[in-house]
């Protein structure tokens, strides 16, 4: 029996009409249907059941959405470079990028005991009741965690196949698949990092750096602006230009992600709101509020944000909350993501893209880090 064809999408652009970043993003959208499309029916021809309980629940998943960031820095780092007409494999791309998002999503949540993501329950929540719904035996919990861990490889093995028929149709494959390989392992050690910190109790700021920078700044901005830009053929300039454009964007969206794990609210972000606090991951805001602590000598702020066994009652999460707020370090976060979202204006700046990228790739900042970058007028 043939295998499914290849899902890389069709032509995206028609009547010499650009598409724009959010343009993009919609588009992309029609790209994953493809995808799910031709992946689960080739499921459904390998198993039904397996079709039914796991890939019909993971293409569910991806279809809740999310921010769909990805896709639209994608589309900024192609045009940065000098992309025009046909933006199919940018939005392919994209859609490997969700499929990817999806399995580092999955894991994540295992790994973290999370109950909830994208305001509905986590995977492994929803595998473990429809365990005992299904009264299929066994500990349900355990069913969940292996059911999930399955569902993200799959994620995985999805966004790994769309990312190759993409890179075999592309004249700069190679490129393609440099920074992908480069991005999943550094996802991998991020996640690592990130376990291991919270594993020895850490309160680093080096430590904790490292991990934003591997697990997200990377991951969210940094690596698709490459993406795009090594489609369009970048040189060398626009890719240095492009790289720190996208570390510094990344950074600020995850210390505007670190922020809401800690102060956000679970109706906006679609998960709790303590999480971090209760099994205390080291974050940059938590290293920066140690260090405050220790320096000016609040002996209540650094005992409550040392390390400790065991998750953290409701009132002790509330006296952590307090912590990060008398130390300083919500308010110096917050004037270092303000920084970052500038500095990352202005390294894009450089790569000489057009006003409306440019524009566009503000819009994008400010959307992920939660404020309007101070240099937004002069940049655009």
């Amino acid at each position: 029996m043939l295998g499914p064809r290849p899902t890389v999408a069709g032509p995206a652009e028609a009547d010499h009409a650009p598409l724009t970043a959010p343009g993009a993003t919609r588009a992309m959208e029609a790209v994953l249907e493809r995808v799910f499309d031709a992946r689960l029916r080739q499921a459904r021809e390998t198993d039904t059941v397996f079709a039914r309980d796991m890939a019909d629940r993971l293409a569910a998943y991806v279809r809740r959405g999310g921010k769909r960031l990805r896709t639209a820095f994608v589309w900024c780092g192609w045009r940065a470079a000098g992309g025009s007409g046909d933006a199919s494999a940018v939005l392919s791309i994209g859609a490997a990028l969700e499929l990817l998002q999806a399995c580092a999503l999955i894991h994540d949540d295992l790994m973290d005991g999370s109950p909830l993501r994208r305001g509905a329950p986590a995977m492994h929540v929803d595998f473990a009741h429809g365990n005992r719904t299904g009264r299929t035996g066994g500990s349900a919990e355990s069913f969940g965690t292996s059911a999930a861990v399955l569902a993200g490889d799959l994620a995985l093995a999805w966004a790994d196949d769309l990312l190759t028929e993409t890179a075999l149709a592309s004249p700069h494959g190679p490129r393609l698949f440099e920074e992908w390989r480069a991005m999943r392992t550094e996802m991998v050690a991020g996640q690592y990092r990130d376990l291991r910190a919270q594993a020895s109790g850490s309160s680093g700021a080096e430590e904790a750096q490292t991990i934003a920078v591997l697990k997200s700044a990377r991951y969210t901005v940094a690596r698709p602006l490459a993406l795009g830009a090594s489609l369009a053929g970048a040189d060398a300039r626009t890719l240095g230009a492009l790289r720190a454009a996208g570390r510094c964007a990344g950074l600020a969206f995850q210390l505007r992600d670190d922020l809401l794990g800690a102060f956000g609210d679970p109706a906006l972000t679609g998960k709790p709101a303590d999480e971090d606090l209760r099994s205390r991951k080291l974050t940059p805001l938590l290293a920066v509020a140690v260090r405050r602590a220790e320096a000016t000598g609040d002996r209540d702020a650094a005992a409550v944000l040392a390390p400790d066994a065991g998750a953290r009652p409701g009132h002790t999460v509330e006296r952590m909350r307090a912590a990060l707020e008398r130390t300083g370090a919500r308010a110096e976060v917050e004037a270092r993501i303000a920084d970052l979202a500038a500095s990352g204006l202005r390294h894009f700046g450089a790569t000489g893209a057009a006003p409306l990228v440019r524009r566009e790739f503000a819009a994008l900042v400010e959307r992920a880090s939660g404020v309007a970058p101070r240099q937004a007028e002069e940049f655009v």
